[in-house]
């Protein structure tokens, strides 16, 4: 497998090819001259051999008589085992050892023979059509008396010179294949010890960047690779260092992040999901962790905090504004959102803190202001109307003047039971006037709320029944219990008809409660009302609850006695049928805990 890899590396094949061609160049090189220089040394020889035997046979051929020319190039040729050929100034063939001499064409063009006769002695190396086979052919011009300007030539087959150039070539082929299988190995042995080392680098930077540290650095070699193995490991030291501190960094981001009671999220530019934390989750009701990616239309359906966050993503300013959610079940939410860099660009990311009590606390107050001033506005102005009209001579109308008096009057303590019952109403929810809890006997309690009222209901025609009544104790205050009871009669008999009925239970419970519970034959209240009676200044009926003299803070004060006391206040009404309020008291005989509420 190993080598397999080798043999397809391409640094293989690069230092194959290094190696490979220019060795291969080479020996093309050296076998091109050592083929031309053994062709030249074999040619010369063979020159040099047939000079010597052309002037040894020119000799002889001089004494031949013209008619012998045949006989003696026969044996000539045969002594020298070359081809002798004898020819005329013409170019005429005389004699020939080896062919019939009417058969050879004129030789007067031939190069050897041209040469010979411009410098005595002339060569050539050419293909015989005769022979059918390269021959080298040596001319001479001969000294003879007898027939001046005959040529003697010789010429001799190159079957040798193909023999010595093919071998030479057979030992070049040879020294090159050994050649190629050492550069062959030479490279395959290089390539291994640099492709192992290169894998190395290679799968330590991979683990750089994966984050995947290896404990052990690269080994450090005297080259260029050990140079840059050295520059990995330093890399590789700085980077575990640094991705450590902002894994930490990190760990400690997403730990705020996540117990953070703020909801946190952050998208990106196509308003995707990249972060959120759990409380994120729980207020839009999406299962925790959100998987990052989620658009963010698919998770909730807020249009002015989808365009928040798009502005926010348009313009990157930072933005503050209070929002109602209503995947949030409704709840009032103060979001900052500003903007974030990411990878793909600009995101975004917006903090939900939750306000909704904020929200109701002011809602409540600009209520209580409203309220205060409305129900302070009708008896200040009625007072000033008639004082005014007191003071424009209706004083001295003795018919009038004590009618607009008791009018004043009444409105005055209209304002000082304002007054007293929104003195009362802020300690309560203060809690500045609380002492130590004492135990309060239930009946005691219920008896001193009937004799308060029984005036105003032997005045109206209501008719007052205590019973059954069962002694019990409770944890509180007396005054406080005996001012909500008388709160809670009193509106039952001023909202009861004429000949209507109160009637008062008190005892303890299965459960081992304390139960007040006051029930009355009046008006009733709508259903619609009941979950607000208990609101300051709130009154079914205003018209009524003004001429009655109502404040409209009673039954607010109650709740709060009640809630004072570890208690609880329900109630049940039917328009035209009347009502029942009824109170529960954990009993002091439970053990519960003294102290301030």
């Amino acid at each position: 497998m190993k080598n397999s890899v080798i043999l397809d590396s391409p640094i293989f094949r690069k230092l194959l090819w290094s190696a490979f061609l220019p060795t291969l160049a080479t020996l093309l090189l050296l076998s091109f001259y050592l083929t031309r220089y053994t062709a030249r040394r074999q040619v010369g020889s063979i020159e040099q051999r047939l000079d010597t035997m052309a002037r040894i046979l020119a000799g002889e051929l001089s004494t031949v008589p013209l008619h012998g020319l045949d006989t003696w190039v026969r044996r000539a040729g045969d002594r020298a085992q070359v081809r002798v050929t004898v020819i005329d100034p013409g170019g005429v063939v005389l004699a020939d050892s080896q062919h019939d001499a009417e058969t050879v064409e004129n030789q007067s063009g031939q190069p050897e023979i041209v040469a010979a006769r411009r410098r005595s002695v002339g060569t050539s190396i050419r293909h015989s059509a005769a022979a059918d086979r390269d021959l080298c052919y040596w001319a001479l011009q001969v000294d003879d008396s007898n027939q001046p300007g005959r040529l003697l030539r010789l010429a001799e087959p190159l079957e040798d010179l193909d023999a010595a150039t093919a071998a030479v070539r057979w030992r070049i082929l040879g020294a090159s294949l050994v050649a190629a299988v050492l550069a062959l190995l030479i490279a395959y042995f290089f390539a291994h010890s640099l492709t192992h080392r290169i894998g190395a680098l290679r799968a330590f930077a991979e683990g750089l960047i994966d984050a995947r540290f290896s404990e052990r650095p690269l080994p450090e070699a005297e080259d260029e690779l050990g140079a840059l193995a050295h520059s990995l490991n330093q890399t590789a030291s700085k980077s575990r260092d640094l991705l450590a501190r902002l894994s930490l960094e990190s760990a400690r981001r997403e730990a705020i992040l996540a117990s953070m009671v703020e909801g946190v999220l952050a998208v990106d530019q196509e308003l995707r999901v990249t972060f959120s934390n759990e409380s994120f989750a729980s207020l839009v009701g999406a299962a925790s962790p959100i998987p990052p990616g989620t658009p963010l239309v698919d998770l909730l359906r807020e249009p002015e905090l989808l365009q928040m966050l798009s502005e926010v993503l348009t313009t990157g300013n930072t933005l503050r504004r209070r929002q109602q959610l209503a995947a949030a079940e409704g709840r009032w939410f103060e979001v900052q959102a500003a903007a974030l860099a990411v990878p793909t660009g600009r995101g975004a990311i917006a903090i939900l803190h939750e306000v909704t009590d904020l929200e109701r606390l002011e809602r409540v107050r600009k209520d209580f202001v409203a309220n205060v001033s409305h129900e302070l506005r009708t008896p200040l102005t009625a007072i000033r109307g008639y004082a005014e009209t007191l003071l424009d001579g209706a004083l001295e109308d003795p018919e009038n003047n004590r009618k607009f008096l008791q009018i004043i009057q009444a409105h005055a303590i209209r304002l000082n039971n304002i007054a007293s019952d929104l003195l009362t109403l802020s300690e309560l929810e203060s809690g500045r006037s609380e002492v130590e809890l004492e135990c309060v006997s239930v009946r005691s309690s219920v008896e001193a709320a009937l004799r308060a009222v029984e005036p105003e209901a032997r005045v109206r025609s209501v008719r007052l029944i205590a019973g059954p009544i069962e002694d019990a104790e409770v944890l509180g205050h007396k005054v406080r219990l005996e001012q909500a009871l008388v709160n809670l009669l009193d509106n039952a008999v001023k909202f009861n008809r004429a000949g209507g009925e109160v009637r008062v239970e008190a005892g303890l419970g299965p459960d081992r409660q304390a139960y007040i519970r006051i029930a009355d034959t009046g008006i009733g209240i709508p259903s619609e009302d009941l979950s607000r009676i208990f609101e300051r200044f709130y009154r079914v009926d205003r018209t009524r609850s003004r001429e009655v003299g109502g404040t409209g803070l009673g039954l607010s004060i109650v709740k709060h006695v009640i809630e004072r006391m570890r208690g609880t206040i329900t109630v049940e009404s039917l328009l035209g049928k009347g009502s029942s309020f009824t109170l529960s008291f954990p009993s002091a005989d439970r053990k519960s805990p003294p102290g301030a509420a």
